[in-house]
Protein backbone atom coordinates (compact mmCIF):
# COMPACT_ATOMS: atom_id res chain seq x y z
CA UNK A 1 0.00 0.00 0.00
CA UNK A 2 1.29 3.53 -0.37
CA UNK A 3 0.64 5.57 2.39
CA UNK A 4 0.97 9.56 2.95
CA UNK A 5 0.61 11.16 6.71
CA UNK A 6 -1.83 13.80 7.08
CA UNK A 7 -3.03 15.58 10.63
CA UNK A 8 -6.18 15.24 11.04
CA UNK A 9 -7.48 18.39 12.56
CA UNK A 10 -9.76 21.31 11.87
CA UNK A 11 -7.82 23.99 9.75
CA UNK A 12 -9.87 26.39 11.05
CA UNK A 13 -9.42 26.18 14.94
CA UNK A 14 -6.92 27.72 16.66
CA UNK A 15 -6.76 25.98 19.58
CA UNK A 16 -5.35 27.71 22.69
CA UNK A 17 -2.21 26.59 23.47
CA UNK A 18 -0.46 26.30 27.65
CA UNK A 19 2.87 26.71 29.00
CA UNK A 20 1.76 24.02 32.48
CA UNK A 21 -1.45 22.67 33.54
CA UNK A 22 -1.75 25.67 36.12
CA UNK A 23 -2.06 27.97 33.15
CA UNK A 24 -4.88 25.70 31.82
CA UNK A 25 -6.36 25.23 35.48
CA UNK A 26 -7.00 28.54 35.39
CA UNK A 27 -8.20 29.35 32.42
CA UNK A 28 -10.69 27.09 33.12
CA UNK A 29 -11.65 28.16 36.44
CA UNK A 30 -12.38 31.95 34.62
CA UNK A 31 -14.74 29.99 32.50
CA UNK A 32 -16.31 28.71 34.72
CA UNK A 33 -17.11 32.07 36.74
CA UNK A 34 -18.22 33.32 33.09
CA UNK A 35 -20.48 30.33 33.02
CA UNK A 36 -22.29 31.20 36.75
CA UNK A 37 -22.19 34.46 36.20
CA UNK A 38 -25.53 36.95 35.21
CA UNK A 39 -26.79 34.77 32.11
CA UNK A 40 -29.82 32.92 33.09
CA UNK A 41 -29.06 29.98 30.30
CA UNK A 42 -25.45 29.92 31.63
CA UNK A 43 -25.10 28.93 35.01
CA UNK A 44 -23.39 25.37 34.48
CA UNK A 45 -22.17 24.11 37.38
CA UNK A 46 -18.18 24.24 38.78
CA UNK A 47 -16.86 20.99 38.70
CA UNK A 48 -16.19 21.13 42.92
CA UNK A 49 -20.09 21.01 43.65
CA UNK A 50 -20.66 17.91 45.84
CA UNK A 51 -24.29 18.10 45.55
CA UNK A 52 -26.18 16.68 42.38
CA UNK A 53 -28.52 19.99 41.46
CA UNK A 54 -30.72 17.15 39.77
CA UNK A 55 -31.16 14.76 42.41
CA UNK A 56 -29.94 16.46 45.35
CA UNK A 57 -27.51 13.82 46.46
CA UNK A 58 -24.14 13.79 46.93
CA UNK A 59 -21.70 13.18 43.67
CA UNK A 60 -20.96 9.67 44.17
CA UNK A 61 -17.23 8.99 43.79
CA UNK A 62 -17.38 7.07 40.15
CA UNK A 63 -18.62 10.81 39.05
CA UNK A 64 -15.57 12.04 39.95
CA UNK A 65 -13.89 9.59 38.26
CA UNK A 66 -16.12 10.52 35.01
CA UNK A 67 -15.69 13.89 35.32
CA UNK A 68 -11.41 13.95 35.11
CA UNK A 69 -11.93 11.99 31.90
CA UNK A 70 -14.48 15.00 30.89
CA UNK A 71 -12.43 17.83 31.52
CA UNK A 72 -9.49 16.30 29.27
CA UNK A 73 -12.31 16.55 26.43
CA UNK A 74 -11.73 19.54 23.47
CA UNK A 75 -15.25 20.48 23.65
CA UNK A 76 -14.96 21.12 27.61
CA UNK A 77 -13.03 24.75 26.99
CA UNK A 78 -15.81 25.90 24.78
CA UNK A 79 -18.81 25.36 27.42
CA UNK A 80 -18.92 29.28 28.22
CA UNK A 81 -18.29 30.92 24.57
CA UNK A 82 -21.00 27.30 23.64
CA UNK A 83 -23.40 28.79 26.34
CA UNK A 84 -23.13 32.91 25.52
CA UNK A 85 -23.81 31.77 21.56
CA UNK A 86 -26.99 29.91 22.09
CA UNK A 87 -28.10 32.38 24.75
CA UNK A 88 -27.94 35.28 22.25
CA UNK A 89 -29.46 33.07 19.11
CA UNK A 90 -32.30 30.98 18.52
CA UNK A 91 -30.19 28.46 16.45
CA UNK A 92 -26.68 28.31 16.18
CA UNK A 93 -24.65 25.57 14.28
CA UNK A 94 -21.61 23.49 15.79
CA UNK A 95 -18.71 21.69 13.94
CA UNK A 96 -17.13 19.54 16.37
CA UNK A 97 -14.62 16.65 14.93
CA UNK A 98 -14.88 13.41 15.97
CA UNK A 99 -13.67 12.55 19.82
CA UNK A 100 -14.06 16.67 20.30
CA UNK A 101 -16.86 15.64 23.11
CA UNK A 102 -19.90 17.27 21.22
CA UNK A 103 -22.40 14.19 21.32
CA UNK A 104 -22.03 14.04 25.29
CA UNK A 105 -21.09 17.50 26.48
CA UNK A 106 -23.14 19.77 24.87
CA UNK A 107 -26.97 18.14 25.89
CA UNK A 108 -25.55 18.32 29.17
CA UNK A 109 -23.82 21.73 29.18
CA UNK A 110 -27.54 22.69 27.92
CA UNK A 111 -29.12 20.95 30.61
CA UNK A 112 -27.38 21.85 33.28
CA UNK A 113 -28.20 25.31 32.27
CA UNK A 114 -31.83 24.88 33.21
CA UNK A 115 -31.97 21.62 35.16
CA UNK A 116 -35.08 23.83 37.00
CA UNK A 117 -36.88 24.56 33.85
CA UNK A 118 -40.23 22.93 33.01
CA UNK A 119 -39.28 21.77 29.48
CA UNK A 120 -36.72 18.90 28.41
CA UNK A 121 -33.79 19.12 25.98
CA UNK A 122 -34.22 16.43 22.91
CA UNK A 123 -31.06 15.29 21.11
CA UNK A 124 -30.98 13.28 17.91
CA UNK A 125 -28.91 10.68 16.62
CA UNK A 126 -29.63 9.30 13.03
CA UNK A 127 -28.79 5.43 14.28
CA UNK A 128 -30.72 3.47 17.43
CA UNK A 129 -27.46 1.96 19.05
CA UNK A 130 -26.12 5.97 19.57
CA UNK A 131 -29.21 6.72 21.33
CA UNK A 132 -29.17 3.88 23.46
CA UNK A 133 -25.52 4.03 24.12
CA UNK A 134 -24.72 7.95 24.56
CA UNK A 135 -28.04 7.74 26.78
CA UNK A 136 -26.30 5.22 28.80
CA UNK A 137 -22.92 6.98 29.00
CA UNK A 138 -24.81 10.74 29.78
CA UNK A 139 -26.45 8.93 32.88
CA UNK A 140 -23.85 8.05 34.56
CA UNK A 141 -21.61 11.49 33.30
CA UNK A 142 -24.43 12.91 35.42
CA UNK A 143 -24.52 10.53 38.19
CA UNK A 144 -28.75 10.17 37.75
CA UNK A 145 -30.57 6.60 36.82
CA UNK A 146 -30.86 5.61 32.91
CA UNK A 147 -34.73 6.35 32.36
CA UNK A 148 -35.48 8.99 34.81
CA UNK A 149 -33.47 12.32 34.48
CA UNK A 150 -31.63 11.35 31.20
CA UNK A 151 -33.11 8.69 29.26
CA UNK A 152 -33.97 7.59 25.56
CA UNK A 153 -36.50 7.08 22.81
CA UNK A 154 -36.53 4.48 19.78
CA UNK A 155 -38.64 2.92 18.14
CA UNK A 156 -40.36 -0.15 19.91
CA UNK A 157 -38.39 1.05 23.02
CA UNK A 158 -38.95 4.06 25.53
CA UNK A 159 -36.49 4.26 28.51
CA UNK A 160 -37.96 8.04 29.42
CA UNK A 161 -40.29 9.07 32.29
CA UNK A 162 -42.00 12.06 33.68
CA UNK A 163 -39.00 12.73 35.39
CA UNK A 164 -36.57 12.81 31.99
CA UNK A 165 -35.20 16.13 31.87
CA UNK A 166 -33.03 15.29 28.95
CA UNK A 167 -33.99 13.04 26.28
CA UNK A 168 -31.73 11.01 23.33
CA UNK A 169 -34.02 9.68 20.58
CA UNK A 170 -33.46 8.33 16.83
CA UNK A 171 -34.58 11.18 14.20
CA UNK A 172 -37.50 9.71 13.46
CA UNK A 173 -39.26 9.42 17.06
CA UNK A 174 -38.41 13.30 16.77
CA UNK A 175 -40.70 13.12 14.31
CA UNK A 176 -43.18 10.96 15.33
CA UNK A 177 -43.66 13.83 18.65
CA UNK A 178 -44.04 16.01 15.84
CA UNK A 179 -47.17 13.98 14.57
CA UNK A 180 -49.03 14.66 17.62
CA UNK A 181 -47.67 17.53 18.92
CA UNK A 182 -47.10 20.02 15.71
CA UNK A 183 -44.87 22.80 18.00
CA UNK A 184 -42.87 20.59 20.11
CA UNK A 185 -43.84 21.97 23.11
CA UNK A 186 -42.33 19.25 25.76
CA UNK A 187 -38.83 20.49 24.59
CA UNK A 188 -36.87 23.94 24.95
CA UNK A 189 -33.98 23.03 23.32
CA UNK A 190 -33.55 20.50 20.64
CA UNK A 191 -29.95 19.26 19.34
CA UNK A 192 -29.81 17.79 15.97
CA UNK A 193 -26.37 15.73 15.92
CA UNK A 194 -24.74 14.00 13.15
CA UNK A 195 -26.37 16.53 11.01
CA UNK A 196 -23.98 16.11 8.42
CA UNK A 197 -25.34 12.48 7.33
CA UNK A 198 -28.16 13.67 5.66
CA UNK A 199 -30.38 10.99 6.90
CA UNK A 200 -34.05 11.46 5.01
CA UNK A 201 -35.85 11.61 8.86
CA UNK A 202 -33.07 14.78 9.44
CA UNK A 203 -33.65 16.36 6.50
CA UNK A 204 -37.53 16.76 7.07
CA UNK A 205 -36.65 17.35 10.64
CA UNK A 206 -34.44 20.71 9.35
CA UNK A 207 -37.62 21.56 7.45
CA UNK A 208 -39.82 21.19 10.41
CA UNK A 209 -37.99 22.82 12.60
CA UNK A 210 -37.33 25.99 10.85
CA UNK A 211 -40.62 26.45 10.80
CA UNK A 212 -41.31 25.96 14.35
CA UNK A 213 -38.74 28.03 15.50
CA UNK A 214 -40.90 30.94 13.19
CA UNK A 215 -43.95 30.22 15.79
CA UNK A 216 -41.94 29.38 19.09
CA UNK A 217 -39.32 32.31 19.69
CA UNK A 218 -38.45 30.54 23.12
CA UNK A 219 -37.24 27.15 21.35
CA UNK A 220 -33.73 26.85 21.08
CA UNK A 221 -32.44 24.86 18.05
CA UNK A 222 -28.77 23.44 17.60
CA UNK A 223 -27.52 21.80 14.63
CA UNK A 224 -24.39 19.28 15.39
CA UNK A 225 -21.78 18.29 12.27
CA UNK A 226 -18.78 16.68 12.55
CA UNK A 227 -17.42 17.88 8.76
CA UNK A 228 -16.26 21.33 7.83
CA UNK A 229 -19.16 22.24 5.06
CA UNK A 230 -21.45 24.16 7.80
CA UNK A 231 -22.10 27.14 5.36
CA UNK A 232 -24.97 25.16 3.91
CA UNK A 233 -26.45 24.51 7.44
CA UNK A 234 -25.64 28.33 8.39
CA UNK A 235 -27.24 29.80 5.17
CA UNK A 236 -30.64 27.50 5.26
CA UNK A 237 -30.98 28.61 9.13
CA UNK A 238 -31.04 31.87 7.83
CA UNK A 239 -27.49 32.99 8.48
CA UNK A 240 -27.08 30.81 11.50
CA UNK A 241 -23.68 31.91 13.79
CA UNK A 242 -21.07 28.93 13.42
CA UNK A 243 -18.94 27.67 16.39
CA UNK A 244 -16.19 24.92 15.70
CA UNK A 245 -14.81 22.58 18.31
CA UNK A 246 -11.46 20.72 17.46
CA UNK A 247 -10.88 17.45 17.78
CA UNK A 248 -8.54 14.90 18.81
CA UNK A 249 -4.67 16.61 17.29
CA UNK A 250 -3.29 13.09 17.25
CA UNK A 251 -1.36 12.02 13.75
CA UNK A 252 -3.51 9.46 11.64
CA UNK A 253 -1.32 7.29 8.79
CA UNK A 254 -3.29 7.16 5.76
CA UNK A 255 -2.64 4.24 3.51
CA UNK A 256 -4.10 3.25 0.19
CA UNK A 257 -4.33 0.21 -1.88
CA UNK A 258 -2.39 0.77 -5.08
CA UNK A 259 -5.46 -1.21 -6.97
CA UNK A 260 -8.70 -0.68 -6.91
CA UNK A 261 -10.09 -4.20 -4.79
CA UNK A 262 -12.25 -6.82 -6.80
CA UNK A 263 -13.88 -7.54 -3.57
CA UNK A 264 -13.92 -5.31 -0.44
CA UNK A 265 -15.44 -7.35 2.04
CA UNK A 266 -12.85 -10.10 1.47
CA UNK A 267 -10.22 -7.24 1.05
CA UNK A 268 -11.37 -5.38 4.70
CA UNK A 269 -11.24 -9.04 6.42
CA UNK A 270 -7.61 -9.81 4.75
CA UNK A 271 -6.48 -6.23 6.36
CA UNK A 272 -7.82 -6.69 10.01
CA UNK A 273 -5.79 -10.21 9.40
CA UNK A 274 -2.45 -8.57 8.65
CA UNK A 275 -2.67 -5.53 11.27
CA UNK A 276 -3.56 -8.36 13.92
CA UNK A 277 -0.30 -10.51 12.56
CA UNK A 278 1.99 -7.50 11.89
CA UNK A 279 1.63 -4.73 14.58
CA UNK A 280 3.35 -4.41 17.05
CA UNK A 281 2.25 -1.27 18.71
CA UNK A 282 -1.39 -2.71 21.29
CA UNK A 283 -4.50 -1.26 19.94
CA UNK A 284 -8.06 -1.79 18.50
CA UNK A 285 -9.02 -2.38 14.92
CA UNK A 286 -12.06 -0.21 14.13
CA UNK A 287 -13.81 -2.07 10.63
CA UNK A 288 -16.24 0.00 8.86
CA UNK A 289 -18.96 -2.30 6.78
CA UNK A 290 -22.00 -1.95 5.31
CA UNK A 291 -24.76 -3.66 7.30
CA UNK A 292 -25.30 -6.49 9.49
CA UNK A 293 -25.38 -8.92 7.08
CA UNK A 294 -21.66 -8.26 6.21
CA UNK A 295 -20.33 -7.61 9.61
CA UNK A 296 -21.76 -10.75 10.86
CA UNK A 297 -19.96 -12.43 7.69
CA UNK A 298 -16.68 -11.14 8.41
CA UNK A 299 -17.36 -11.61 12.47
CA UNK A 300 -17.44 -15.32 11.27
CA UNK A 301 -14.26 -15.19 8.57
CA UNK A 302 -12.09 -13.45 10.97
CA UNK A 303 -12.69 -16.08 13.52
CA UNK A 304 -11.89 -18.40 11.86
CA UNK A 305 -8.77 -16.77 10.36
CA UNK A 306 -8.06 -15.99 13.83
CA UNK A 307 -8.39 -19.83 15.20
CA UNK A 308 -6.67 -21.43 12.57
CA UNK A 309 -4.38 -19.16 10.65
CA UNK A 310 -5.09 -21.02 7.22
CA UNK A 311 -4.88 -19.51 3.56
CA UNK A 312 -8.54 -20.21 2.98
CA UNK A 313 -10.29 -18.08 0.48
CA UNK A 314 -12.80 -16.33 1.16
CA UNK A 315 -16.34 -17.13 -0.84
CA UNK A 316 -19.33 -14.89 0.34
CA UNK A 317 -22.37 -16.13 0.95
CA UNK A 318 -25.30 -15.71 -1.70
CA UNK A 319 -27.92 -13.44 -0.54
CA UNK A 320 -30.75 -10.59 -1.83
CA UNK A 321 -29.42 -7.73 -2.67
CA UNK A 322 -31.69 -5.12 -1.70
CA UNK A 323 -29.64 -2.20 -1.22
CA UNK A 324 -27.06 -0.70 -3.70
CA UNK A 325 -22.97 -0.10 -2.57
CA UNK A 326 -22.29 2.87 -3.47
CA UNK A 327 -18.69 4.70 -2.44
CA UNK A 328 -18.58 7.11 0.71
CA UNK A 329 -18.05 10.94 0.57
CA UNK A 330 -14.56 12.60 0.73
CA UNK A 331 -15.86 13.68 4.16
CA UNK A 332 -16.98 10.73 5.69
CA UNK A 333 -13.78 8.84 4.68
CA UNK A 334 -12.12 11.87 6.12
CA UNK A 335 -14.27 11.70 9.72
CA UNK A 336 -13.37 7.48 9.96
CA UNK A 337 -9.98 8.54 9.74
CA UNK A 338 -10.23 10.92 12.40
CA UNK A 339 -11.37 8.21 14.79
CA UNK A 340 -8.11 6.28 14.76
CA UNK A 341 -6.75 9.46 16.29
CA UNK A 342 -8.99 9.83 19.33
CA UNK A 343 -6.54 9.06 22.10
CA UNK A 344 -3.31 8.50 20.15
CA UNK A 345 -2.17 8.48 17.01
CA UNK A 346 -3.55 5.79 14.56
CA UNK A 347 -3.52 4.25 10.84
CA UNK A 348 -6.33 4.26 8.51
CA UNK A 349 -6.40 1.57 5.61
CA UNK A 350 -8.65 2.55 2.86
CA UNK A 351 -9.38 -0.02 0.60
CA UNK A 352 -9.43 2.10 -2.06
CA UNK A 353 -6.71 3.41 -4.45
CA UNK A 354 -5.86 7.37 -3.91
CA UNK A 355 -7.02 8.45 -7.43
CA UNK A 356 -10.55 7.19 -6.71
CA UNK A 357 -10.24 9.24 -3.31
CA UNK A 358 -9.32 12.30 -5.02
CA UNK A 359 -11.24 11.91 -8.52
CA UNK A 360 -14.42 9.48 -7.76
CA UNK A 361 -15.81 10.66 -4.35
CA UNK A 362 -17.75 13.40 -4.11
CA UNK A 363 -16.72 16.05 -1.35
CA UNK A 364 -20.09 15.16 0.77
CA UNK A 365 -22.88 12.73 1.39
CA UNK A 366 -25.36 12.76 -0.75
CA UNK A 367 -28.53 13.67 0.85
CA UNK A 368 -31.02 10.35 1.39
CA UNK A 369 -33.70 12.53 0.04
CA UNK A 370 -32.80 13.08 -3.20
CA UNK A 371 -32.44 8.81 -3.59
CA UNK A 372 -35.47 7.57 -1.81
CA UNK A 373 -39.00 7.13 -2.66
CA UNK A 374 -40.80 10.23 -1.16
CA UNK A 375 -43.85 8.55 -0.58
CA UNK A 376 -43.00 7.72 3.33
CA UNK A 377 -42.20 11.30 3.64
CA UNK A 378 -45.07 12.84 1.71
CA UNK A 379 -47.02 10.90 4.21
CA UNK A 380 -45.54 12.38 7.31
CA UNK A 381 -45.48 15.85 5.79
CA UNK A 382 -48.78 15.44 5.60
CA UNK A 383 -49.61 13.83 8.89
CA UNK A 384 -47.59 17.26 10.48
CA UNK A 385 -50.36 19.01 8.95
CA UNK A 386 -48.14 20.42 6.43
CA UNK A 387 -50.28 20.22 2.89
CA UNK A 388 -48.19 23.39 1.01
CA UNK A 389 -45.26 20.68 -0.47
CA UNK A 390 -44.37 22.08 -3.54
CA UNK A 391 -43.41 25.23 -1.32
CA UNK A 392 -41.70 22.97 1.85
CA UNK A 393 -38.63 24.71 2.33
CA UNK A 394 -36.08 21.57 1.82
CA UNK A 395 -32.81 22.10 1.74
CA UNK A 396 -32.41 19.93 -1.29
CA UNK A 397 -35.92 20.01 -2.87
CA UNK A 398 -36.32 16.36 -4.48
CA UNK A 399 -37.57 16.75 -8.28
CA UNK A 400 -41.01 17.46 -9.00
CA UNK A 401 -41.25 14.74 -10.86
CA UNK A 402 -40.53 12.51 -8.01
CA UNK A 403 -43.02 14.31 -5.71
CA UNK A 404 -45.70 14.37 -8.14
CA UNK A 405 -45.04 10.06 -8.38
CA UNK A 406 -44.81 9.89 -4.80
CA UNK A 407 -48.62 11.69 -4.81
CA UNK A 408 -50.11 9.07 -7.13
CA UNK A 409 -49.02 6.53 -5.47
CA UNK A 410 -50.43 7.52 -2.64
CA UNK A 411 -53.46 8.19 -4.16
CA UNK A 412 -54.10 4.84 -5.62
CA UNK A 413 -53.25 3.47 -2.30
CA UNK A 414 -56.28 5.34 -0.86
CA UNK A 415 -53.60 7.49 1.32
CA UNK A 416 -54.75 10.82 0.08
CA UNK A 417 -57.94 11.73 -1.61
CA UNK A 418 -58.19 13.05 -5.27
CA UNK A 419 -57.51 17.09 -3.69
CA UNK A 420 -54.27 15.57 -1.82
CA UNK A 421 -56.19 15.78 1.47
CA UNK A 422 -54.87 13.13 3.86
CA UNK A 423 -57.81 9.70 4.43
CA UNK A 424 -58.64 7.90 7.63
CA UNK A 425 -56.54 5.51 6.06
CA UNK A 426 -53.58 7.31 5.10
CA UNK A 427 -53.49 8.85 9.06
CA UNK A 428 -53.20 5.11 10.20
CA UNK A 429 -50.49 3.97 7.56
CA UNK A 430 -48.50 7.34 8.34
CA UNK A 431 -48.00 5.48 11.68
CA UNK A 432 -45.98 2.48 10.49
CA UNK A 433 -42.49 2.87 9.90
CA UNK A 434 -42.66 0.99 6.59
CA UNK A 435 -43.81 2.43 3.20
CA UNK A 436 -46.87 3.00 2.28
CA UNK A 437 -47.10 -0.01 -0.32
CA UNK A 438 -46.09 -2.26 2.99
CA UNK A 439 -48.50 -0.42 5.62
CA UNK A 440 -51.11 -0.47 3.20
CA UNK A 441 -50.35 -4.49 2.77
CA UNK A 442 -50.58 -5.20 6.77
CA UNK A 443 -53.61 -3.23 7.42
CA UNK A 444 -55.65 -4.99 4.52
CA UNK A 445 -54.43 -8.16 5.60
CA UNK A 446 -56.35 -8.02 8.89
CA UNK A 447 -59.85 -7.99 6.70
CA UNK A 448 -58.13 -10.99 5.10
CA UNK A 449 -57.45 -13.07 8.08
CA UNK A 450 -53.95 -13.59 6.62
CA UNK A 451 -52.08 -10.69 9.18
CA UNK A 452 -49.43 -13.40 10.55
CA UNK A 453 -48.61 -14.16 6.65
CA UNK A 454 -47.94 -10.79 5.99
CA UNK A 455 -46.13 -9.90 8.84
CA UNK A 456 -43.33 -12.35 8.01
CA UNK A 457 -43.52 -11.17 4.38
CA UNK A 458 -43.33 -7.84 5.59
CA UNK A 459 -40.31 -8.26 7.78
CA UNK A 460 -38.83 -10.19 5.39
CA UNK A 461 -38.82 -6.71 2.67
CA UNK A 462 -38.24 -4.21 5.44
Amino acid sequence: MSKRRIEVVDPYVKRKTYDNDKDRTKDRDKEDRKLSSGVPLTSYPKPNLQVNPFTGLPYTPRYQEFLRKRITLPVWEYRAQFMKLLEENQCIVLVGETGSGKTTQIPQCVEYSRCKGKKGVACTQPRRVAAMSVAQRVSEEMDVCLGQEVGYSIRFEDCSSAKTLLKYMTDGMLLREGMSDPMLENYQVILLDEAHERTLATDILMGVLKEVVKQRPDLKLVIMSATLDAGKFQQYFDNAPLMNVPGRTHPVEIFYTPEPERDYLEAAIRTVIQIHMCEEIAGDVLLFLTGQEEIEEACKRIKREIDNLGPEVYNPRIRVESLLVSPISKASAQQRAGRAGRTKPGKCFRLYTEKAFKNEMQDNTYPEILRSNLGSVVLQLKKLGIDDLVHFDFMDPPAPETLMRALELLNYLAALDDDGNLTDLGAVMAEFPLDPQLAKMLIASCNHNCSNEILSITAMLS
